[in-house]
Protein backbone atom coordinates (compact mmCIF):
# COMPACT_ATOMS: atom_id res chain seq x y z
CA UNK A 1 0.00 0.00 0.00
CA UNK A 2 2.95 2.65 0.94
CA UNK A 3 4.32 1.93 -2.80
CA UNK A 4 1.03 2.51 -4.14
CA UNK A 5 0.63 6.01 -2.43
CA UNK A 6 3.90 7.16 -3.53
CA UNK A 7 3.63 5.67 -7.10
CA UNK A 8 -0.05 8.02 -6.54
CA UNK A 9 1.93 11.24 -5.45
CA UNK A 10 4.92 10.67 -7.85
CA UNK A 11 2.80 10.87 -10.91
CA UNK A 12 0.88 13.89 -9.61
CA UNK A 13 3.62 15.43 -9.13
CA UNK A 14 5.56 14.76 -12.48
CA UNK A 15 2.53 16.39 -13.81
CA UNK A 16 2.25 19.34 -11.73
CA UNK A 17 6.16 20.37 -12.62
CA UNK A 18 5.37 19.55 -16.43
CA UNK A 19 2.47 21.89 -16.58
CA UNK A 20 4.49 25.00 -17.92
CA UNK A 21 6.22 23.20 -20.44
CA UNK A 22 3.43 21.25 -21.60
CA UNK A 23 3.08 17.49 -23.06
CA UNK A 24 6.33 17.76 -24.10
CA UNK A 25 8.46 17.18 -21.26
CA UNK A 26 5.75 15.06 -19.98
CA UNK A 27 6.65 12.91 -23.35
CA UNK A 28 10.35 13.36 -22.73
CA UNK A 29 10.32 11.54 -19.70
CA UNK A 30 7.57 8.67 -20.77
CA UNK A 31 9.66 7.87 -23.95
CA UNK A 32 12.92 6.88 -21.63
CA UNK A 33 11.58 5.71 -19.51
CA UNK A 34 9.06 3.15 -21.88
CA UNK A 35 12.52 2.70 -24.06
CA UNK A 36 14.67 2.25 -21.32
CA UNK A 37 12.56 -0.26 -19.82
CA UNK A 38 12.11 -2.34 -23.30
CA UNK A 39 16.54 -2.03 -23.56
CA UNK A 40 16.40 -3.73 -20.23
CA UNK A 41 13.65 -6.51 -20.53
CA UNK A 42 15.62 -7.54 -23.62
CA UNK A 43 18.83 -8.08 -21.72
CA UNK A 44 17.21 -9.75 -18.71
CA UNK A 45 15.64 -12.04 -21.29
CA UNK A 46 19.17 -13.22 -22.43
CA UNK A 47 19.87 -14.05 -18.70
CA UNK A 48 16.87 -15.90 -18.36
CA UNK A 49 17.75 -17.71 -21.40
CA UNK A 50 20.95 -18.49 -20.80
CA UNK A 51 21.14 -19.68 -16.76
CA UNK A 52 17.58 -21.54 -16.40
CA UNK A 53 16.91 -22.33 -20.26
CA UNK A 54 20.34 -23.47 -21.32
CA UNK A 55 20.19 -21.92 -24.63
CA UNK A 56 23.52 -21.78 -26.48
CA UNK A 57 24.99 -17.66 -27.08
CA UNK A 58 24.49 -18.57 -30.85
CA UNK A 59 21.15 -18.66 -30.18
CA UNK A 60 20.58 -16.05 -27.60
CA UNK A 61 22.50 -13.71 -30.12
CA UNK A 62 20.34 -14.34 -32.83
CA UNK A 63 17.00 -13.71 -30.98
CA UNK A 64 18.18 -11.50 -28.63
CA UNK A 65 20.10 -9.11 -31.25
CA UNK A 66 16.95 -8.61 -32.99
CA UNK A 67 15.31 -7.21 -29.72
CA UNK A 68 18.00 -5.51 -29.05
CA UNK A 69 18.74 -3.41 -32.39
CA UNK A 70 15.42 -2.23 -32.24
CA UNK A 71 15.60 -1.32 -28.52
CA UNK A 72 18.03 0.80 -28.72
CA UNK A 73 17.01 2.09 -32.05
CA UNK A 74 14.59 3.78 -29.92
CA UNK A 75 16.45 4.27 -26.59
CA UNK A 76 19.08 5.94 -28.98
CA UNK A 77 16.70 8.23 -30.61
CA UNK A 78 15.34 9.68 -27.51
CA UNK A 79 18.61 9.84 -26.07
CA UNK A 80 18.73 13.61 -26.93
CA UNK A 81 15.50 14.27 -24.94
CA UNK A 82 17.61 13.96 -21.53
CA UNK A 83 17.66 17.69 -21.07
CA UNK A 84 14.13 18.30 -21.74
CA UNK A 85 12.59 15.85 -19.35
CA UNK A 86 13.73 12.58 -19.70
CA UNK A 87 16.43 12.86 -17.20
CA UNK A 88 13.68 12.13 -14.46
CA UNK A 89 13.21 8.62 -14.81
CA UNK A 90 17.10 8.02 -15.27
CA UNK A 91 17.56 9.92 -11.74
CA UNK A 92 14.41 7.91 -10.23
CA UNK A 93 16.15 4.65 -11.89
CA UNK A 94 19.31 5.42 -10.22
CA UNK A 95 18.08 6.28 -7.04
CA UNK A 96 15.99 3.32 -6.55
CA UNK A 97 18.94 0.85 -8.04
CA UNK A 98 20.71 2.32 -4.94
CA UNK A 99 18.39 1.82 -2.75
CA UNK A 100 18.11 -1.64 -3.80
CA UNK A 101 22.00 -2.91 -3.88
CA UNK A 102 22.61 -0.92 -0.57
CA UNK A 103 19.92 -3.22 0.96
CA UNK A 104 21.59 -6.14 -0.65
CA UNK A 105 25.05 -5.45 0.33
CA UNK A 106 23.69 -4.37 3.87
CA UNK A 107 21.67 -7.22 4.04
CA UNK A 108 24.25 -9.83 3.32
CA UNK A 109 27.06 -7.95 5.86
CA UNK A 110 24.35 -8.57 8.26
CA UNK A 111 23.94 -12.02 7.75
CA UNK A 112 27.86 -12.83 7.70
CA UNK A 113 27.69 -10.76 11.52
CA UNK A 114 24.99 -13.33 12.75
CA UNK A 115 26.27 -16.19 11.50
CA UNK A 116 29.78 -15.25 12.62
CA UNK A 117 27.85 -14.45 15.91
CA UNK A 118 25.89 -17.82 16.00
CA UNK A 119 26.72 -21.08 17.37
CA UNK A 120 27.05 -24.38 16.01
CA UNK A 121 23.76 -26.53 17.06
CA UNK A 122 25.69 -29.51 18.12
CA UNK A 123 28.03 -27.09 20.45
CA UNK A 124 25.02 -25.37 21.73
CA UNK A 125 23.21 -28.44 22.76
CA UNK A 126 25.82 -30.41 24.57
CA UNK A 127 26.01 -27.08 26.53
CA UNK A 128 22.17 -27.60 27.59
CA UNK A 129 23.18 -31.52 28.49
CA UNK A 130 25.64 -30.44 31.14
CA UNK A 131 23.98 -27.20 32.60
CA UNK A 132 20.24 -28.35 32.60
CA UNK A 133 18.55 -25.20 32.45
CA UNK A 134 15.37 -24.99 34.10
CA UNK A 135 12.39 -25.28 31.28
CA UNK A 136 9.37 -23.37 31.74
CA UNK A 137 5.57 -24.59 30.76
CA UNK A 138 4.69 -23.44 26.81
CA UNK A 139 6.36 -23.10 23.17
CA UNK A 140 9.25 -20.65 21.82
CA UNK A 141 9.85 -20.14 18.55
CA UNK A 142 13.14 -18.43 17.49
CA UNK A 143 13.09 -16.64 13.69
CA UNK A 144 16.76 -17.40 12.36
CA UNK A 145 18.08 -17.23 8.66
CA UNK A 146 20.32 -19.90 9.29
CA UNK A 147 19.58 -23.22 10.18
CA UNK A 148 22.82 -24.91 10.71
CA UNK A 149 23.38 -22.50 14.14
CA UNK A 150 22.00 -21.77 16.72
CA UNK A 151 20.25 -17.83 16.48
CA UNK A 152 21.66 -14.98 18.56
CA UNK A 153 18.44 -13.99 19.79
CA UNK A 154 18.46 -17.78 21.28
CA UNK A 155 22.05 -17.16 23.14
CA UNK A 156 20.44 -13.82 23.82
CA UNK A 157 17.31 -15.18 25.83
CA UNK A 158 19.34 -17.93 27.46
CA UNK A 159 22.49 -15.56 28.62
CA UNK A 160 20.11 -12.89 30.05
CA UNK A 161 17.06 -14.98 31.21
CA UNK A 162 18.61 -18.21 32.62
CA UNK A 163 15.28 -20.49 31.38
CA UNK A 164 14.22 -21.99 28.54
CA UNK A 165 10.82 -23.09 27.28
CA UNK A 166 10.11 -27.02 27.54
CA UNK A 167 9.56 -26.60 24.15
CA UNK A 168 11.53 -24.63 21.80
CA UNK A 169 11.19 -24.34 17.49
CA UNK A 170 13.96 -22.83 15.46
CA UNK A 171 11.80 -21.89 12.27
CA UNK A 172 13.49 -20.99 8.99
CA UNK A 173 11.97 -19.63 6.09
CA UNK A 174 13.44 -19.46 3.09
CA UNK A 175 12.33 -18.10 -0.32
CA UNK A 176 13.13 -20.44 -3.26
CA UNK A 177 13.76 -19.35 -7.09
CA UNK A 178 10.45 -20.22 -7.95
CA UNK A 179 7.33 -19.05 -8.10
CA UNK A 180 5.55 -21.41 -5.45
CA UNK A 181 6.14 -24.25 -3.57
CA UNK A 182 3.52 -26.78 -3.15
CA UNK A 183 2.22 -27.91 0.35
CA UNK A 184 4.11 -31.22 0.14
CA UNK A 185 6.79 -29.73 -0.34
CA UNK A 186 6.90 -26.44 1.92
CA UNK A 187 7.89 -27.92 5.76
CA UNK A 188 10.75 -30.13 6.99
CA UNK A 189 10.57 -30.87 10.41
CA UNK A 190 13.87 -32.24 12.31
CA UNK A 191 13.53 -32.99 16.00
CA UNK A 192 17.19 -32.12 17.96
CA UNK A 193 15.79 -33.87 21.00
CA UNK A 194 15.68 -31.97 24.56
CA UNK A 195 12.39 -30.36 23.21
CA UNK A 196 14.19 -28.77 20.38
CA UNK A 197 13.17 -28.64 17.31
CA UNK A 198 13.93 -27.18 13.97
CA UNK A 199 11.67 -26.24 11.04
CA UNK A 200 12.44 -24.97 7.64
CA UNK A 201 9.73 -23.32 5.64
CA UNK A 202 10.03 -23.60 1.82
CA UNK A 203 7.98 -20.66 -0.04
CA UNK A 204 8.13 -19.42 -3.54
CA UNK A 205 8.69 -15.65 -3.83
CA UNK A 206 5.21 -15.15 -5.08
CA UNK A 207 3.79 -16.87 -1.92
CA UNK A 208 3.16 -15.10 1.43
CA UNK A 209 4.64 -17.14 4.48
CA UNK A 210 2.38 -16.92 7.52
CA UNK A 211 4.07 -18.63 10.83
CA UNK A 212 0.75 -19.76 12.43
CA UNK A 213 0.29 -21.56 8.88
CA UNK A 214 3.60 -23.25 9.44
CA UNK A 215 3.08 -24.79 12.99
CA UNK A 216 -0.74 -25.87 12.08
CA UNK A 217 1.19 -27.71 9.37
CA UNK A 218 4.11 -29.09 11.56
CA UNK A 219 1.59 -31.26 13.55
CA UNK A 220 1.79 -33.77 10.34
CA UNK A 221 5.63 -34.27 11.83
CA UNK A 222 4.77 -34.76 15.66
CA UNK A 223 5.58 -30.86 16.19
CA UNK A 224 1.89 -29.99 18.63
CA UNK A 225 1.91 -26.36 19.36
CA UNK A 226 -1.04 -24.75 21.24
CA UNK A 227 -1.45 -21.21 19.70
CA UNK A 228 -2.50 -19.67 22.56
CA UNK A 229 0.82 -20.70 24.96
CA UNK A 230 3.68 -19.91 21.97
CA UNK A 231 5.89 -16.81 22.15
CA UNK A 232 7.35 -15.86 19.37
CA UNK A 233 11.24 -14.50 19.96
CA UNK A 234 12.47 -12.14 17.77
CA UNK A 235 15.48 -9.47 17.45
CA UNK A 236 15.88 -5.59 17.17
CA UNK A 237 19.06 -5.15 16.02
CA UNK A 238 20.39 -1.13 16.14
CA UNK A 239 22.89 -0.75 13.21
CA UNK A 240 26.22 1.12 13.96
CA UNK A 241 28.20 2.23 11.53
CA UNK A 242 31.79 1.63 13.24
CA UNK A 243 31.85 -1.74 12.08
CA UNK A 244 34.41 -3.51 9.29
CA UNK A 245 31.75 -4.54 6.79
CA UNK A 246 33.15 -3.04 3.77
CA UNK A 247 30.44 -1.04 2.94
CA UNK A 248 31.20 3.09 2.39
CA UNK A 249 29.67 5.09 5.45
CA UNK A 250 26.85 6.79 3.39
CA UNK A 251 25.53 2.93 2.45
CA UNK A 252 25.37 2.04 6.04
CA UNK A 253 23.69 5.31 7.24
CA UNK A 254 21.23 4.46 3.66
CA UNK A 255 21.15 0.73 5.13
CA UNK A 256 20.62 1.99 8.74
CA UNK A 257 17.34 4.28 7.72
CA UNK A 258 16.07 1.66 5.82
CA UNK A 259 16.08 -1.04 8.24
CA UNK A 260 14.56 1.52 10.87
CA UNK A 261 11.61 2.13 8.06
CA UNK A 262 11.06 -1.76 6.87
CA UNK A 263 8.07 -3.50 7.56
CA UNK A 264 8.31 -5.43 10.74
CA UNK A 265 8.30 -8.90 10.87
CA UNK A 266 5.65 -9.80 12.80
CA UNK A 267 3.84 -8.13 9.62
CA UNK A 268 5.58 -10.05 6.93
CA UNK A 269 5.06 -13.17 9.01
CA UNK A 270 1.46 -13.06 9.70
CA UNK A 271 2.78 -13.49 13.73
CA UNK A 272 0.19 -12.00 16.29
CA UNK A 273 1.18 -8.85 17.86
CA UNK A 274 0.76 -9.95 21.44
CA UNK A 275 2.60 -12.96 21.36
CA UNK A 276 5.94 -11.55 20.36
CA UNK A 277 9.02 -10.55 22.86
CA UNK A 278 11.83 -8.34 20.97
CA UNK A 279 15.25 -8.71 22.03
CA UNK A 280 17.93 -5.45 21.09
CA UNK A 281 21.00 -6.17 19.78
CA UNK A 282 23.94 -3.42 18.76
CA UNK A 283 25.08 -4.77 15.75
CA UNK A 284 28.78 -2.80 14.14
CA UNK A 285 28.16 -2.99 9.80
Amino acid sequence: PEINTMLMVGCLALVFAFRKEGSSGLAAAYGIAVTGTMTITSILFSVVARERWNWSIRKIVAICGIFLIVDLSFLGANVAKIAAGGWIPVAIAIGLFTMMTTWKKGRAALENFVQSASLPMDLFMGDLERRKPHRVKGTAVFMTGNPEGAPVILLHHFKHNKVLHEQVVLLSVVTERVPEVPPRKRISVKELGQGFFQVVAHYGFMQSPNVLEILRRCRESGLITAENDTSYFLGRETLLTTGKSGLARWRKALFGYLSRNARPATAFFGIPPNRVVEMGAQIEL
